[in-house]
């Protein structure tokens, strides 16, 4: 377990490659779905919390669905229940795309995630709260540092993209930290509450705001909380009271979630500059294997191509 202050490793570095793959679901679309996997994730998490279903059940079950969607990307549920196949076919493609990348994942934990998709549960969705399309619609700020200018890199994550992976995050971590999956992935889930409301000027702007921050943060956050139910507002809450620091096990996993998804989300960019066509046609096999790959060649060969 690591600490804050202790001389063990802060992080499990055997999660890396897994984060990295999952922080691409803030950026996979596909055609007749509004928004990201991430965003429409986010959406799902709080309408099955808003229906009544223990926060424990959907921090499993949104957990899972992201990491299937890892490599099937748009290949869910309801994609292949409308493609025809049966429950049981349409569990094991999910099983498989999940299996696929959580090789690293804490053994206890990924139990109790690939159960979600072989037995998934049927909650009916409750209202969404007004907080969940404003932080869809809320871009984030960018690289930001007082007294200098932002960096920005477009296209822009939004609030509620973030949330979801840093929740997701948080659960997966969470065995390394022996924290409650469930109080990480509601604090995170609503750790950007206030941008609802509120646009993101980064840390340039919460400096400048000064001794108004806090109070304005504080009064913003309550209109978000204000539309939940008391008993789920209850719940959040407590779940809220990690966030401040890492004095907790469930506050180290959060903020080590929150962290990682901060920075691998300005990575992202930086991969994409530095690719190159030797891994897109050797390592990726971009013209891949099959009856026509020889002509494929040939083709690029006499076009000079790359």
């Amino acid at each position: 377990m690591a600490t804050s202050s202790g001389g063990g490793p802060a992080a499990p570095l055997a999660l890396r490659p897994l984060l990295v793959e999952l922080n691409d679901l803030k950026r996979v679309h596909s055609a007749g779905r509004t928004g990201s996997i991430a965003e429409r994730l986010f959406a799902q998490g709080w309408g099955a919390l808003t229906g009544g279903a223990l926060a424990e059940e959907v921090a499993l079950d949104i957990t899972a669905k992201a990491l299937a969607a890892a490599r099937l990307c748009d290949l869910d549920a309801a994609f292949l229940a409308a493609a025809g196949l049966d429950h049981g076919a349409a569990s094991g493609v999910l099983v498989a795309g999940f299996d696929a990348v959580t090789e690293s994942v804490e053994a206890g934990l990924r139990d109790r995630l690939r159960a979600r998709l072989t037995e998934p549960g049927s909650v009916v969705p409750g209202p969404l709260p007004a907080f969940v399309a404003a932080l869809a619609h809320q871009p984030r700020a960018g690289v930001t540092c007082p007294g200098k200018p932002r960096i920005l890199l477009e296209p822009p994550e939004n609030h509620a993209e973030h949330c979801l992976m840093v929740a997701v995050y948080g659960v997966v971590l969470s065995p390394f930290y022996r924290a409650d999956p469930t109080l990480v992935f509601l604090a995170a889930m609503s750790h950007h509450f206030h941008n609802a409301a509120m646009p993101d000027a980064g840390f340039t702007g919460e400096m400048l705001l000064g001794d108004h921050l806090g109070p304005i943060m504080a009064r913003i956050t309550a209109w978000a909380l204000d539309e939940l139910d008391p008993t789920l507002r209850q719940t959040v809450e407590r779940a809220r009271t990690v966030l401040p620091d890492d004095a907790t096990a469930e506050g180290r996993a959060f903020h080590a979630a929150d962290c990682i998804d901060r920075v691998l989300q300005i990575a992202q960019h930086l991969r994409a500059a530095e690719l190159t066509m030797g891994t897109v046609l050797d390592d990726m096999e971009l013209v891949h294997a099959g009856p026509v790959k020889a002509f494929h060649d040939r083709v690029l060969t006499d076009m000079h191509i790359p």
